[in-house]
């Protein structure tokens, strides 16, 4: 039975609700669903009125990617995805580029008689949406960026995943470098370094360049997360993120973490964004976290 964990709520309820990382399991995903829904009915709006948002990450080491995808995108207008790092995988998978790795789960989606149309949903998905005062991304934003300029910069990418080159973009897309925001990039190294800022970045020093090669801070003072960058211009409106399960939940005023680790046996995390009230399924360990993972 799904357990329901709530925080307390205000009068002033309305129907966006923002969840963690799925990848790809579906029945916790379709019981947080149940729970939405019924709390939708108890406020008297209809299940149809509420607007779900998604951090990315919505495929992948769960067991039922195919079903997942299918949901998302059956849920029509009311599901509002951005796109994370194993999402951008599975669109290199599907186009040839790169081969599904041992603890992959994404065959049944290439295999699928709907599959183009799933693919072709996947890659329409933004990098980063702005929705009430929510900067909602995957994984990070650089400290230089506002919200806007968050949002232009994804869109930068989303027209190259909606445009007939397509493909070239995901060719390119892999890479470390450049480590830091510059606003005189261009190209692809521009691309690259907007799409793991937002779908890759958990550190990074003060001045903005990207850690990579370590999974959480070392005490030298010289990676943080991302969040705690002196000076970052997006302090001004609550981030809505994933990607970084090691942590937890995370509830600070600007600033909300989701992903609860449901593939790795913790829970799957969803949240009314006008009150903070939390809704919580607790999930089986389909995965075994290495240190690259959380």
């Amino acid at each position: 039975m799904p357990i329901l964990h709530s925080s307390p709520s205000s009068d002033n309820l309305m129907s966006s609700y923002a969840i963690g990382d799925l990848q790809g399991c579906q029945s916790r995903f379709s019981a947080l669903l149940d729970l939405i829904n019924a709390a939708q009915s108890n406020t008297g709006s209809g299940s149809d009125a509420a607007q779900v948002f998604f951090v990315g990450d919505i495929v992948n080491r769960g067991p039922n990617s195919l079903e997942t995808l299918r949901t998302l995108q059956e849920l029509g207008s009311r599901a509002h995805a951005v796109l994370g790092n194993h999402d951008l995988h599975l669109l290199a998978v599907a186009a040839g580029l790169r081969r599904a790795g041992r603890n992959d789960t994404l065959e049944a989606i290439l295999h699928a008689p709907d599959c183009d149309v799933l693919i072709d949903w996947l890659r329409h998905q933004p990098l980063a949406r702005l929705h009430e005062g929510h900067l909602i991304v995957h994984a990070g934003v650089a400290p230089q960026w506002t919200a806007q300029q968050t949002i232009a910069l994804a869109g930068e990418v989303q027209a190259a995943l909606q445009g007939p080159d397509w493909i070239d973009f995901l060719r390119n897309m892999y890479g470390n470098t450049p480590l830091r925001w510059d606003w005189a990039l261009t190209g692809y190294d521009r691309l690259r370094c907007i799409v793991n800022v937002l779908t890759r970045m958990r550190l990074c020093t003060a001045d903005g360049t990207m850690v990579f090669d370590q999974a959480a801070p070392t005490g030298l003072g010289l990676a943080m997360p991302w969040f705690d960058v002196p000076g970052r211009c997006t302090t001004d409106v609550i981030v809505v993120y994933g990607h970084w399960s090691a942590l937890g939940l995370q509830l600070r005023p600007d600033l909300l973490g989701l992903d609860t680790g449901c593939v790795w046996g913790g829970q799957l995390t969803g949240i009314r964004l006008a009150d903070r009230q939390l809704f919580q399924v607790d999930c089986p360990q389909y995965q075994v976290p290495s240190s690259k993972d959380g």
